[in-house]
């Protein structure tokens, strides 16, 4: 009997093909069939339940070269994105976008990387949308 796994679409993005969240963004956008993702993360989780230009039904996320990715999206680039955020965030978030700042500049909390991370395995086997059936392949 095959692997259900064997049986899923497999959707392939490369981390030697990005080096930023914006080129990540890029990249995970051209899996997408008729939809633009623009890098918003809470946009990101609605992508991987399916219906947006992802496989409904399950399917396989590999991502190659995880491990320059890893570097990639590290904290320099967390501290990058976060300092974004305060051009455009409302007044009254200033303080707690500032605080993850100096939280992450002293390597301290989720990167970008295990962010995304971790919103993958939630559509997976154990997470809290596991019904979506995304298996994360980090090669």
């Amino acid at each position: 009997m095959a692997n259900q796994r064997d049986e899923l679409p497999v959707l392939v993005i490369d981390g030697a093909d990005f080096s930023d969240f914006d080129g990540f963004t890029r990249e995970f956008s051209r899996l997408l069939s008729n939809h633009t993702w623009h890098g918003n993360l809470n946009a990101f989780n609605d992508l991987l339940r399916g219906g947006f230009g992802t496989p409904e039904n399950g399917w396989v996320l590999r991502w190659l070269h995880s491990e320059s990715s890893r570097v990639a999206l590290g904290y320099a680039e967390t501290i990058r994105r976060l300092q974004r955020g305060l051009l455009s965030c409302h007044p009254s978030d200033r303080s707690v976008i500032e605080a993850k700042i100096r939280s992450v500049q002293r390597g301290e909390g989720p990167t970008l990387f295990d962010q995304i991370v971790g919103i993958i395995r939630d559509h997976g086997p154990g997470g809290d949308e596991s019904e979506d059936g995304v298996l994360l392949e980090l090669v």
